[in-house]
């Protein structure tokens, strides 16, 4: 895993500047602390920050051949089977991100459909001067681009164009309304005027300095609910789900995996138990707040019964409170989704042991596990898929948005393809917008923050080709979601419980914020981010209610937002608690 970024300019505007790429890679030195390096042919200058997970001494970066240059941040699987396919070509390295470069020679944009992995890759063709840039179909590795003066930037991440002055820091209002309606911002849009994410499954083309191209790779095989009985079902399933982990195992570098009470995760670990000789090494987050869901009992049970060893951590309310602003700086492309306090967490942990780990992410979308799937689907009454915003009707915001849906409803509009059953339009929904804007964001950011490579095996095209047309009977059944996952991890490691009562995930955010509910209130309250579309005495009154109801989002939703907005907005660098940030004026 890695940081790219790069600069294209118009042919009669002056050349990349190759301190301001050198500014560009330092910024991302957190994604690659293992070696850096840069290429500027005409008006086309790239830059990479290297994680070094495959042929870690020989497979530096950017790769050359002929008149191409490449830099990847990413993971190519099925990359020894794209080198068997090239036998007459001679590989410079080992690495999984050389053979992309010469299939692009070869295919040109249509490149990324012979890839199996997670990426996101930038070729400059030195011949024409054209830059292609490619992001994996599912999301998981990010990309953004801006228009600058005279040309066009990119980078892995919005922070990198924001900290070498390349884009102003200025917030973006419609994705804002987004982000406090649904803690995550849909398409193209950021939170940020100016920078737009490269949406999975695209590939652009960039000449003269701006782009000319676009063309994306879908991530959901076409048609609706295929005809297939359980247990021919649960055989691809168990074929499809050993593959994938298989080759996500692919490291040169000690990997393990992040581990909760759920049986998305539980399934990875079941799959890695099978295949690995030695014990995985599982890592568990869990809260001191009596009553709230805590897994690490669970966790532990299935560990001993995979024979995995496990490590566990406790996050405190003094955690939360001392490093809570340092979690949203990473946060860049807004999240607000308060999993990421134990990801950052449980990341900070397993960088004192491992440089990869794989988790359960995608399980709920791929195989339907999400409650919110049976109201969307059911025939008397259906309901919509966020349909409340968490602000809506609470009189927090000066003026109450009326648009802020219409992302989400544009992605519902095109998941309701012909053929596909009402629980596939909400999966494909989910995959398409929610999926990589808040889940993928949020173990990008908290993992690379600590140099440690996230792998998500669920999000795989053949996971999907065995899950996603599966009938809607073998996905939901009796009340429950995820019917065939049960069913395997049944077979597989029964010890996991799969078809007990869902014990649910939470962080106790509303409990630590309403213990602290006035006093944070009067900081949040008096924020130059949220002053400007929140009333005081209401933002102070939701504090004041944190620890019940839809208080308890709102206020934690608000919280994130007065941090997001200093860090990223007004450039301040986090320093202390929460409190000593939101007390300090200063630029920082």
């Amino acid at each position: 895993m890695c940081g790219i970024a790069g600069i294209a300019m118009a042919r009669d505007a002056p050349p990349p500047d190759p301190v301001r790429l050198e500014a560009l890679a330092a910024s991302l030195r957190h994604r690659g602390p293992d070696g850096s390096g840069m290429t500027i042919a005409g008006e086309v200058g790239l830059a990479h920050t290297r994680l070094a997970i495959i042929d870690v001494e020989g497979a530096d970066q950017p790769f050359f051949a002929g008149e191409a240059a490449l830099i990847a941040n990413g993971e190519i699987y099925n990359y020894r089977a794209l080198r068997a396919a090239m036998p007459e070509v001679a590989f410079a390295t080992g690495g999984d991100c050389e053979p992309p470069l010469h299939i692009w020679l070869r295919e040109r944009d249509g490149y990324a459909a012979r890839l199996r992995g997670m990426y996101a890759i930038a070729i400059h063709d030195r011949a024409s001067g054209s830059l292609t840039l490619s992001r994996d179909p599912f999301g998981i590795k990010p990309l953004y681009v801006a228009d600058i003066a005279g040309g066009v930037a990119f980078a892995s991440e919005p922070g990198a164009l924001l900290a070498t002055g390349l884009v102003a820091r200025r917030v973006e209002p419609a994705a804002r309304d987004e982000l406090l309606q649904m803690q995550f911002t849909s398409g193209a849009r950021t939170a940020l005027a100016g920078i737009r994410r490269v949406l999975p499954g695209e590939t652009v083309r960039i000449e003269n300095g701006s782009v000319v191209q676009s063309r994306r790779l879908s991530a959901l095989p076409e048609g609706g609910p295929e005809t297939i009985g359980e247990s021919d079902a649960l055989a691809r399933l168990d074929a499809a789900l050993m593959d994938s982990v298989a080759l996500h195992q692919q490291s040169d570098v000690p990997y393990g995996m992040f581990l909760s009470g759920g049986i998305d995760s539980a399934a990875v670990l079941a799959c890695m138990a099978r295949l690995n000789t030695r014990p995985v090494l599982a890592f568990t987050a869990g809260f001191d707040v009596p009553g709230v869901a805590d897994e690490r009992e669970a966790a532990a049970a299935v560990a001993r019964a995979a024979g995995a060893e496990h490590e566990t951590i406790l996050v405190t309310r003094e955690d939360f409170w001392r490093a809570l602003p340092a979690i949203v700086a990473t946060m860049d492309d807004p999240a607000a989704d308060y999993a990421i306090v134990p990801t950052w967490f449980l990341a900070r942990r397993a960088r004192e042991q491992v440089k990869v780990v794989l988790s359960g992410e995608g399980g709920d979308e791929m195989l339907a596990g999400y409650g919110r799937y049976r109201t969307a689907t059911r025939r008397l009454f259906p309901r919509r898929m966020r349909a409340r915003g968490a602000l809506q009707g609470l009189g927090v915001l000066r003026q109450e948005p009326s648009s802020w849906r219409a992302g989400f409803a544009a992605a519902e509009a095109r998941a309701a393809m012909p053929g596909r059953s009402a629980l596939q339009r909400a999966q494909a929904a989910d995959i398409a917008d929610w999926l990589p804007h808040d889940l993928l964001t949020k173990l990008d950011r908290c993992l690379m923050a600590h140099g440690v490579e996230g792998r998500t095996p669920f999000l795989d095209p053949v996971v999907a080709a065995a899950s996603f047309r599966l009938p809607d009977g073998l996905k939901l059944r009796d009340g429950r979601g995820k019917y065939l996952l049960r069913a395997w991890l049944a077979r597989a490691l029964p010890e996991a419980r799969p078809f007990a009562p869902k014990q649910g995930f939470t962080v106790p955010v509303g409990e630590w914020i309403g213990a602290e509910g006035e006093r944070l209130g009067r900081l949040v309250a008096a924020q130059a981010g949220v002053a400007e579309i929140a009333h005081p005495e209401q933002v102070r009154g939701v504090f004041a209610r944190a620890g019940r109801g839809r208080a308890g989002m709102a206020a934690w939703l608000l919280l994130f937002y007065a941090l997001w907005h200093r860090a990223h907005v007004e450039g301040h660098v986090p320093a202390g608690d929460v409190f000593d940030c939101l007390t300090d004026t200063g630029p920082g």
